[in-house]
């Protein structure tokens, strides 16, 4: 028989941005980086025959841990794709929670009823494809040991039919930790789960799960405070647009000294002028959590979106929504064709220094056209 690792990829933009991704084809984390270094290290041991993934880059990046060291071709095909999420695809939880909470819980609770989303596919179908590929690779490798990279989703169907349950069957199957590792060996269709899927080797802080409840609670995705946005009206929204703009200063700086409201109205107002999708609104339910504005066209001629303010509400920091703003912007400047994103952060603002570096951003430079120091960060999105 041959044995098949079935692992799922490391974290991506769609677990840390808390974002629909089916098929959309993101990016790795850098905690996600970290987990594929951990997961280097667990199969630095086990002899693997052949690498297969789906042709996503997500999957492929992840399986840089075993064909890596080993010297192996990387084998890739759509078969072991994630379930196709259709017009969903690259929302955030948020918004999906608040349009359609009936389909969401039908997909959350592996029910036979999803599949009905524009575009979508059933479990059914995405395990029937996936599993059409394991027998595959597994005839190509009788006797062989190969390694296997998937997604979440179309593993929890996989690892259901392992043990004889339909596709909806799958809600009796744990969900998998980023990196999480399952073994089976299979000759044909027959098939025997030698384990389930195990995250051992990651560290509570290497964990994408420690800081995430929606696995483990009934709610599903609404156990976790997900996002949704709205257009601001800057007209009808200006008082809290200053105010928000006010807070932000007085937590950056310590002093309301060279504060012009004023003139962050105007620019606003100038980044509503020029395109529509400009200012935005998070919002945590129906209550405003923040504001996220962003300029399309400053650093267009290198590619780059700037992000002029990106403010949270006091009471909502520290619960994980911070990030799910930079999803967002991640989200429109690439559609775009924007490859970059920067902002100026306040070089004193250590909380706020803090948290943009442990999601990607870099210092460039010094701004020299602002009355307070500032420092330039930037990302890269491509």
């Amino acid at each position: 028989m041959t044995t098949i690792y079935l692992v799922r990829h490391a974290e991506a933009e769609g677990n840390l941005y808390r974002r629909v991704h089916g098929w959309y084809d993101s990016r790795i984390t850098d905690r996600g980086f970290r987990q594929i270094a951990a997961l280097e290290e667990r199969f630095r041991d086990i002899p693997v025959d052949a690498v297969w993934s789906s042709d996503l880059l997500r999957t492929r990046t992840t399986a840089r841990a075993v064909y890596g060291p080993r010297g192996l071709e990387l084998h890739t095909t759509p078969a072991l794709r994630e379930v196709g999420m259709g017009e969903w695809e690259d929302l955030p939880w948020g918004l999906v929670a608040r349009l359609d909470p009936e389909r969401l819980k039908w997909f959350t609770d592996g029910s036979p009823r999803w599949g009905d989303v524009t575009g979508s596919e059933s479990f059914a179908a995405a395990q029937e494809r996936a599993w059409s590929a394991l027998r595959d690779i597994a005839a190509a490798n009788p006797g062989g040991t190969v390694a296997v990279f998937s997604h979440g989703m179309v593993i929890r169907t996989l690892l259901a039919r392992c043990q004889g349950l339909p596709p909806e069957g799958m809600s009796q199957v744990p969900h998998s930790d980023n990196t999480g590792v399952a073994c089976l060996r299979m000759e044909g269709d027959r098939v025997e789960l030698v384990h389930g899927s195990d995250a051992s080797h990651l560290t509570e802080e290497l964990s994408t799960f420690a800081g995430q409840r929606w696995w483990r609670d009934k709610k599903g995705a609404l156990a976790d405070a997900n996002l949704w946005y709205r257009p601001l009206d800057i007209a009808g929204e200006a008082d809290w647009y200053r105010a928000a703009r006010s807070e932000a200063w007085q937590a950056s700086h310590g002093t309301m000294d060279r504060f012009d409201g004023a003139a962050f109205l105007r620019a606003a107002q100038a980044n509503a002028r020029d395109d529509g999708d400009s200012l935005i609104c998070p919002m945590l339910g129906e209550t405003p959590a923040g504001v996220l504005q962003l300029d399309f066209f400053r650093g267009a001629g290198e590619k780059a979106g700037w992000i002029p303010f990106c403010y949270l509400r006091p009471e909502t920091r520290g619960k994980g929504m911070g990030v799910q703003l930079i999803g967002e912007a991640v989200s429109r400047f690439r559609d775009r064709g924007l490859g970059r994103i920067r902002l100026r952060c306040a070089p004193e603002n250590a909380a706020a220094q803090r948290f943009y570096r442990r999601y990607g951003f870099h210092k460039i430079g010094e701004a020299d056209d602002s009355p307070v120091p500032l420092d330039i960060l930037e990302k890269d999105i491509r």
